[in-house]
C-alpha cells in the first residue's frame, strides 16, 4: 500500500494495536494490558470478529509486540500466559519510503491453527486489503463512512 504521508505518520498507525479497530474491521477491540508475567514489552488484548459463510467468530487474543524498529518495522505475535497450548497468530508491518512525502506499507497477518485452513488465510490477506483505503484516509487525516476514524496526530 502507498500512503500520501511521511513514513513516520504511517508507522504510528501500525505500531500501536490501539488504534487498529479504527481502520481494519476484523480488530473490534485493542486495549493495552496490564499485565501480571512482568512482560516488558507492549501487550494487548485484541478481539476479532470475522465470518466465514454462515459461521461467525470472536476470538481473543494476547498480543505482544515482539519487534519494534522505530519508525520501519513492528511485528504482534500472540503469545498467552495461561500455561495452554494456542495456535499462533502473526502480525508483521514494514513501513518504507516511497518518495517525496509518501511511504509504503507491507502488512501481512498470519494464523497458524486448523480452523478454517487456506479459507482463513485469504479472509485474513482479503481483509488487510480491504483496510487499505480506510487506512489511507485515516493518515490523511480524513474519515471513512461507517468507520468512525479520525486523525490522532
Amino acid at each position: 500500500m502507498r500512503a500520501p504521508c511521511p513514513p513516520d505518520a504511517l508507522f504510528r498507525e501500525v505500531e500501536d494495536l490501539s488504534r487498529y479497530p479504527g481502520w481494519l474491521t476484523i480488530v473490534t477491540r485493542a486495549e493495552p494490558a496490564r499485565d501480571e508475567d512482568q512482560e516488558t514489552r507492549p501487550v494487548w488484548f485484541v478481539e476479532l470478529r470475522g465470518r466465514i459463510g454462515p459461521l461467525a467468530r470472536s476470538k481473543r487474543l494476547r498480543m505482544v509486540r515482539t519487534v519494534h524498529e522505530p519508525g520501519r518495522r513492528a511485528r504482534f505475535e500472540r503469545l498467552e500466559v495461561d500455561g495452554r497450548e494456542h495456535s499462533p497468530w502473526v502480525l508483521d508491518a514494514r513501513v518504507e519510503p516511497a518518495g517525496s512525502d509518501e511511504s509504503s506499507l507491507e502488512m501481512s497477518l498470519h494464523y497458524g491453527g486448523s480452523f478454517g485452513g487456506s479459507i482463513l488465510e485469504r479472509l485474513l490477506a482479503d481483509e488487510i486489503e480491504a483496510s487499505r483505503p480506510r487506512l489511507a484516509d485515516r493518515v490523511r487525516g480524513r474519515t471513512h463512512p461507517g468507520f468512525g476514524v479520525t486523525d490522532h496526530r
